[in-house]
């Protein structure tokens, strides 16, 4: 009996970590078992033909919310072109589902929750003529996902390791890797508020594991523990163990703020900078917003860990912030925004809460009020405090956080508006305003549009000359100008004497440029660069060597 294990990815970098654990957990007594992963960006029949070309006789997909649907087409596809073949669906996306989802016979199992021990036990029975017998998170025809219950892997070390193995890809530079399983949270939008109890690999499994990882110097290692710090003393033993042995990997960690203490910060604070980034899930500063969702944090202490962790510099933040949680106005939301921005985090995300099936806040939908998308992602769409339209602004806030915030390349024109605007939020609700009447939000744009719509969003401000250059500035920083070609928004009229000094300064930096560096410049001038001089004279200089990242330098002359 030959098994495929597949899944579809959102992007090609995104390895599976779940299939190569089934496969390792599955061993070799349930027949042949292949791994072939897909991207849910390929037409559905180059999908479909290559699952018929491994020919197999089961195919066991791992279902997630950005692939749900397209899962189901191909399982559909895939039985009326090879009605032989056996599908089973296992991930958190079906393992919720009612005695009617095996009506035509589309799938033959569900594996529900963690699907190590109900997958083996399914193929071994397969494997050897028979259907299986029930066991915890096995739903079969006829069975509901309550009947089917969920399995847990306990000790987690009776997991082979699926790296020691040679079934994880490393060579794609970014691999996923877990050492504990549960949550000590147990907030209500979440799916890990069914599994409240937090298993762990042994120190010496996760040292094994993280030692083959660096010695393969794997650029990108996401730890996908849902709380990586929920014990001390054990995650410092983790973090001590990387920085004696790391070899240039990156690592990336959810933590609990909250959690840290003293000793952990003190030995955070050794981290080489760039090693680490944190995604800390504050989700609200609504004390009561957070005793509804069952949340229970501090949120003093939280700021308070994020401030030194900020002050220190060496790893990078990431906050994350949901809205239309219960009992939570825009208003609300806004508050918390403002409290967020105030602690300058590199990273600031926004996203509307999704009412997972099986989650604790999606059985509690009526009774608070709650109306969300029944399709994935399952957003929420209204509460009893936000409408449709209110929930829509925070939607595009968020998205111009990620083009403006996160991107890194408006550093100039940000810090310009803190002093024009109220404050941030006053500025991204104005902009997300413009924005949306501009239909700017319709399709993605490219770079260069992207300024020129701020132009005109500075334009229709009255054109305040300082966000204006502030705007250029940015834009000279993140790609090359090319002379005669720049947006409206640069002054590139110089005067005789003002070309002449651009003329020898390039002069000079080409007697100083190295054997095969190529320079390349454009200048503008500034009237709010300086607040001596009404008129500043700015060259960038941009250099690129073969085999290098290109660089750009600003000078004002």
């Amino acid at each position: 009996m030959r098994t495929l294990l597949t899944t579809l990815h959102s992007k090609y970098i995104h390895p599976s970590l779940a299939l190569p654990c089934l496969a390792a957990y599955c061993g070799h007594e349930c027949g042949e078992l292949l791994i072939d992963e897909y991207t849910i960006h390929q037409p559905k029949e180059n999908l479909l033909a290559r699952i018929i070309a491994c020919e197999p006789d089961v195919v066991c997909f791992s279902v997630y919310i950005w692939n749900r649907q397209l899962s189901l087409v191909l399982a559909v596809a895939l039985k009326k072109a090879v009605p032989h073949v056996r599908i089973v669906l296992g991930g958190p996306e079906v393992s919720f589902e009612e005695i009617s989802f095996f009506a035509g016979g589309l799938v033959d199992a569900l594996i529900c929750g963690e699907g190590e021990i109900p997958l083996r036990h399914l193929l071994k029975a397969w494997q050897g003529n028979r259907e299986p017998a029930p066991c915890s998170g096995l739903q079969l025809p006829g069975m509901t996902a309550a009947a089917a219950g969920q399995s847990l892997l306990d000790p987690l070390d009776m997991l082979p390791s699926p790296f020691a193995a040679s079934l994880v890809d490393l060579n794609r530079g970014y691999v996923y890797y877990e050492s504990s399983r549960g949550c000590p949270y147990s907030c209500s939008f979440c799916m890990s508020a069914l599994d409240e109890r937090v298993r762990s690999f042994s120190m010496t499994r996760i040292q094994q594991d993280l030692a083959l990882l660096m010695q393969a110097q794997v650029a990108q290692i996401k730890f996908v523990d849902r709380t990586f710090n929920y014990h001390a003393e054990r995650s410092r033993e983790i973090i001590k163990y990387i920085l004696k042995n790391n070899r240039g990997s990156h690592f990336h960690f959810e933590v609990g703020a909250d959690l840290l203490d003293e000793t952990t910060l003190q030995l955070l604070e050794t981290v080489p900078p760039g090693m680490f980034q944190f995604e800390i899930g504050v989700q609200t500063t609504s004390s009561d917003t957070l005793g509804r969702i069952g949340r229970k944090t501090s949120l003093e202490k939280l700021e308070t860990n994020v401030r030194r962790l900020l002050r220190a510099g060496n790893i990078h933040l990431h906050l994350d912030l949901i809205a239309g949680l219960p009992g939570e106005s825009v208003e609300d939301f806004y508050t918390s925004l403002r409290r967020v921005f105030a602690l300058e985090p590199q990273h600031l995300q926004v996203e509307l809460v999704k009412l997972l099936p099986g989650a604790p806040l999606r059985q509690q939908a009526e009774s608070l009020g709650l109306c969300f998308d029944p399709s994935p992602p399952y957003s929420v769409l209204r509460t009893p405090y936000l409408g449709f339209g209110e929930l829509e602004q925070i939607r595009g806030v968020g998205r111009l956080l990620d083009l403006l915030n996160n991107s890194g390349r408006f550093k100039h024109f940000l810090r310009t508006a803190d002093a024009i605007f109220l404050d941030r939020v006053d500025l991204y609700r104005q902009l997300r305003d413009w924005w949306q009447r501009a239909g700017l939000f319709d399709e993605p744009i490219g770079l260069r549009q992207q300024f020129e719509a701020l132009h005109q969003f500075v334009k229709s401000l009255a054109g305040d000359l300082q966000l204006r250059e502030a705007l250029a500035r940015d834009f000279a920083l993140v790609g090359r100008v090319v002379p005669g070609k720049s947006p409206t928004f640069f002054n590139s009229d110089l005067t005789a004497e003002e070309q002449q000094r651009v003329k020898l300064r390039v002069k000079q930096e080409l007697e100083l440029s190295g054997a095969g560096e190529k320079l390349q410049h454009f200048a503008a001038v500034f009237e709010t660069l300086s607040q001596t001089a009404p008129r500043s004279l700015v060259l960038y200089l941009y250099r690129s060597r073969s085999g290098k990242s290109p660089t750009v330098e600003e000078v004002i002359l």
